[in-house]
């Protein structure tokens, strides 16, 4: 196989399969350019790659949700529980989509290094197995029925992901079960807050870096886009009824073996 579609196959399964994982896609995708040199020589390219690859994770969330969404907002003129859903994810939102446009420079600038990142997925693996063992009262099973104040609170702990390594889903994930949710509600919410935050994410950085895109690679995007939309399809499809039987200690421990790892290889390799 082509060393460049190669890349572009690996790059694609990671995003796919780390995306909805409480296991920090980001980070996975940093250290996997860090240290198997999954990246391209061209930084155009690179950035149009790493940009659109995220629309095939989106699809296929969506793909699996679909219906389910489609009754939410077709239902939402007669029924307040709908609307209050739909206001729910839209108020979780709303703490990242500030953030992240108010830090954007400084989080890329800055935050984007493996240290942090190996730092990052250590800590909250550890995290991530306390709170799935603590005997925490479970008073939510229904992730469209969460409180307001509940999906604000959600969305002001979905801000910690801005730090790579720490997982979009994993930080939301983590408080919605602090917050009285079950651990199938609880990742069930963060799939339907990934929709707004990935899709919002992915315009800004479109809006931002749409001069610099370029059509060149466009066989590569296309392998890319397709991977991660199956390996996508794959987690969300399975991800609701793995947890509801074993939880998240297979990820938590993930997280601590990868992050160990990667701090060991920059301790050898720089």
């Amino acid at each position: 196989m082509d060393p460049m579609i190669l890349k572009a196959v690996l790059l694609g399964i990671i995003e796919g399969l780390t995306e909805y994982l409480p296991v920090s896609s980001t980070g996975h995708l940093l250290l996997a350019k860090h240290f198997l040199g999954l990246n391209f020589e061209d930084a155009t390219l690179e950035k149009t790659f790493t940009i659109l690859v995220q629309l095939g994770s989106i699809l296929a969330l969506v793909l699996v949700y679909i219906r389910k969404l489609l009754h939410i907002l077709l239902s939402a003129h007669h029924d307040k529980q709908a609307r209050n859903f739909i206001l729910g994810v839209l108020i979780a939102f709303l703490p990242a989509a500030l953030v992240g446009a108010l830090l954007h420079g400084f989080i890329k600038g800055v935050l984007f290094n493996p240290l942090i990142v190996c730092i990052a997925l250590i800590a909250g693996g550890f995290i991530l197995l306390l709170v799935d063992e603590l005997p925490l009262e479970r008073k939510h099973n229904d992730a469209t029925r969460f409180p307001l104040g509940m999906a604000f609170k959600i969305g002001i702990l979905q801000c910690l992901a801005m730090i790579p390594g720490v997982s979009r889903s994993g930080a939301t994930i983590v408080g919605a079960m602090i917050l009285g949710a079950d651990k199938r509600a609880a990742a069930e919410f963060s799939f339907f807050l990934a929709i707004p935050t990935m899709v919002g994410a992915f315009t800004y950085d479109l809006m931002k870096s749409y001069k610099d895109l370029t059509l060149a690679g466009t066989g590569l995007i296309a392998v890319g886009f397709i991977a991660a939309f199956i390996s996508g399809l794959i987690v969300v499809s399975s991800l609701l009824r793995y947890v509801s039987r074993h939880g998240f200690a297979l990820f938590a421990w993930w997280r601590i073996i990868v992050g160990a790892a990667g701090l060991t290889g920059l301790l050898v390799f720089g």
